[in-house]
């Protein structure tokens, strides 16, 4: 049984642990050879022979292919004979070791007996080597791959990858429009990314967890429309069991899903969730105990091992049974990524004229000189400020009115009279 949550292929066998050591000293490789073409370490190979651990998902399929023996020859019945003129064109090799080939006496008497003077003038045609019976035909070239465009190349990571994350993704958030949401932003990162992703060892991996970084965000509890879960599932198993992902931490339910959902190993699961592999294994033993008291048949499983491979097949069941919306085609993803590109790099284009305008303005309309401010006025003293002339009493009016009509003459005018 693979272990994915969409792929419903077998997953390769794999031999006895004995076995898997003997295959590999049979094919002359050592534990480190092994470990650097599957990409773990020598410790994971020697845990893979003893029995202690197995392979798991791509890793899996890697150390099956890279341990597998060598198909056997068929048997001949006789002899036969290869013609170069009967052979078909096909690119030669890119390294095949010629394997040893007994020439039989007479064909090399016949040969070095011709006589030089009837040699054509173009050169002759070997002469039919009879070959040993029970030897292998000789290897062929397989035809190069062809070379995908990167259109082409994100258009088949899409198409293999998108509908089982966005199932992946429902399961983590329990939200239909959450999960194709957040693997269509995914994609639209990675093709903005795509020279970084292209030579990633895992692309699926990377789009993976660019997605669930994005489905987990705390943001989106302020999003009215994400703010509450989907329905749960009518049956009442599996409604358990999604009740019981949801009730999770999400770094819990993340590790929970990957490790027996996906089916990566520890260290790739604590790699991913950015924790170490203790805290994975902590959290993996957490999470399952919490959906054991959901799910009895899972907590009557006999070793961890069993107790996986069951709520592998539970997450399997769930994924599948649930209707999810399926992604955007890839184009309208790619383009989808191109026109967020270039509006954001025209936004920013414009934030940056408009901050040249405003320095501009600033250094046109700035003094160029300083000018010393004027002090307000204060009080001094005591003394009121200087104002206007004051308004006139009654008193005052009535002196002002008899100066006016009575003109003084003579000594009198000094002292004038005062009514």
């Amino acid at each position: 049984m693979t272990r994915s949550t969409t792929d419903e292929a077998a997953a390769p066998p794999l031999p006895s642990p004995k076995e898997r050591r003997r295959l590999r000293e049979a094919k002359s490789l050592s534990e480190e050879q092994v470990a650097a073409a599957v990409g773990v370490t020598r410790a994971t190979v020697r845990s893979w022979e003893t029995g202690r651990t197995s392979p798991r998902g791509r890793k899996r399929a890697l150390y099956a292919k890279l341990i597998a023996p060598d198909p056997e020859p068929v048997p001949a019945t006789r002899p036969k004979t290869v013609r170069r003129k009967e052979r078909p064109k096909r690119p030669a090799p890119a390294a095949p070791e010629a394997a040893p080939v007994s020439v039989a006496p007479e064909a090399v008497a016949q040969v070095s007996a011709a006589p030089a003077a009837e040699a054509p003038t173009s050169a002759p045609e070997p002469a039919p080597v009879p070959v040993p019976a029970g030897t292998p035909p000789p290897p062929e070239a397989e035809p190069a791959a062809p070379r995908l465009s990167p259109d082409e190349a994100f258009d088949a990571l899409y198409a293999h990858s998108a509908p089982g994350l966005v199932r992946q993704t429902y399961l983590l958030t329990g939200r239909r429009s959450l999960a194709r949401e957040s693997v269509e932003r995914a994609f639209q990162l990675a093709w903005h990314r795509w020279p970084e992703v292209a030579v990633d060892r895992d692309p699926a991996g990377w789009v993976r967890a660019a997605a669930y970084e994005y489905a987990m965000s705390p943001w989106h509890r302020l999003r009215r429309v994400h703010r509450h879960p989907d329905a749960p599932p009518s049956e009442p198993a599996r409604r358990a069991l999604f009740e019981a992902l949801l009730d999770l931490p999400p770094a819990y339910r993340r590790t929970l899903l990957l490790y027996d959902g996906v089916g990566l190993d520890l260290p790739e699961t604590a790699a991913e969730t950015e924790a170490s592999t203790p805290a994975a294994a902590g959290r993996l033993e957490v999470a399952r105990a919490a959906v054991a008291e959901r799910l009895p048949e899972l907590a009557a499983a006999a070793s961890p091992a069993e107790q996986s491979e069951l709520l592998q097949d539970r997450l399997g069941g769930l994924a599948r049974a649930e209707h999810v919306p399926s992604p955007s085609p890839a184009r309208t993803v790619r383009t989808g990524s191109e026109d967020k590109a270039r509006l954001w790099t025209r936004a920013a284009i414009a934030f940056v004229a408009l901050l040249i305008g405003a320095t501009a303005l600033t250094l046109h309309t700035a003094p160029t000189h300083y000018e010393q401010p004027l002090s307000p006025p204060e009080r001094v003293g005591g003394v009121p400020p200087r104002g206007g002339p004051q308004k006139l009493t009654p008193q005052d009016v009535r002196l002002q009115k008899v100066l006016k009509e009575q003109l003084a003459h003579g000594p009198e005018r000094l002292v004038p009279r005062i009514p």
